[in-house]
């Protein structure tokens, strides 16, 4: 068997390392004679695993006391409806920044629930910079202040946490949770979809402070009520059991390596190959500015785009698949997530100086 270099930007490859030990384990979980697929989620095989696995969490981020992690359902987009339905807590609006696609998705979304105010936006610069902190204009009022923390699509992220004073923070952490420390005290509230870093999809991780819980919009379902679900560890209706049973794995293994901060070395090792390649050259290009480079998903653009079907079926024929940038910005995009090894980003740089050296002559 010969496995890929999945650049894919979600769902996302996995461990090697992580896969393997969920097929040994496929049909007879530690000799209790079943899957973890087919067990209750109120049995205690499985509530042992679900709390490991929030346990691993926890270290990793050094998740603070005076927070909740929550297993939900329902992704980012789910969590566009499900934040301000539990963090309005009677205020009329809420600010956002305006990153990128994913920040305008949650924009849409939040609109149905209350006024916003986009504090600053980065369309100016066709969504390549993170605005920055001096020019948002931002309301004391708001309920809270949300940032897409890396725009998957378009390869922005902040390497800064804003002070936004004493208006909570939330960010729209699914493309880099795990892939640096964080510090979880700066933030309100901190969500995740798990199919980039974390496990497959249809699992959603929420870190929410709990003093911002417990006051729902009344139309809210229950299993969407923060309060509900922390009440009953998760457990509220049935969990998505597998996905956090391979989310479990991933902790496992992300303490293996080192924890967050071998993970950051790592990251940035990665992209560091691959964005020198594109610096280096006249022939490839990155359009988003330096200071705001995403370390997990790497957009990036050829000279003549009558080239882009060229290259990406070459990559394929070399082991290199899903490097086809968003329909929304074309090109080329590699997302190089925890579970991409250096070798990975080394056989795309290796590629891509030999299809420059194929093609490069007559596009100069």
């Amino acid at each position: 068997m010969t496995r890929v270099y999945n650049f894919s930007a979600g769902p996302a490859a996995l461990p090697e390392q992580v896969l393997r030990q969920a097929a040994q384990e496929m049909l007879d979980w530690h000799g209790c004679g079943m899957s973890v697929m087919e067990m209750s989620h109120r049995g205690k095989e499985f509530i042992g695993i679900a709390e490991e696995a929030e346990a691993l969490l926890r270290e990793l981020l050094s998740v603070p006391a005076g927070y909740k992690v929550l297993f939900l359902q329902g992704g980012a987009i789910g969590e566009n409806a499900i934040v301000p339905m539990n963090l309005l807590r009677g205020k009329a609006s809420i600010d956002f920044v305006d990153t990128g696609e994913w920040s305008k998705k949650s924009i849409k979304e939040a609109k149905k629930y209350a006024g916003v105010n986009v504090a600053a936006s980065a369309a100016d610069s066709g969504y390549t910079t993170i605005p920055p902190r001096e020019s948002w204009r931002l309301d004391p009022g708001a309920a809270y202040v949300h940032i897409c923390a890396n725009e998957t699509i378009g390869g922005v992220e902040y390497h800064f946490t804003p002070d936004v004073g004493a208006v909570p923070l939330v960010a729209d952490m699914s493309s880099n949770i795990l892939s640096r420390p964080v510090d979880v005290a700066r933030y309100g509230l901190i969500y995740a979809g798990a199919q980039k870093n974390i496990g497959p999809a249809g699992l959603t991780i929420v870190i929410v402070r709990e003093d911002l819980i417990g006051q729902p919009l009344p139309a809210t379902p229950s299993a969407f009520d923060y309060k509900t679900v922390a009440d009953n560890d998760s457990m509220y209706n049935t969990p998505p059991t597998y996905a956090i049973y391979i989310a479990g794995l991933v902790f496992h293994w992300v303490r293996q390596q080192g924890g967050l901060e071998a993970m950051e070395a790592h990251n940035r090792a990665k992209a560091a190959l691959l964005y020198d390649a594109l610096d280096a050259s006249a022939f490839f290009h990155s359009p988003v500015a330096r200071e705001h480079r995403s370390l997990m998903n790497v957009p990036f653009k050829l000279k003549d785009e009558a080239l882009d079907a060229a290259f990406l079926k070459g990559a394929a024929e070399r082991g290199m698949v899903q490097l086809k940038g968003h329909r929304s910005v074309g090109g080329m995009r590699a997302s190089i997530y925890n579970a991409m090894p250096v070798e990975g980003v080394k056989a795309l740089v290796a590629y891509m100086h030999e299809f420059e050296r194929a093609h490069g002559d007559s596009h100069v």
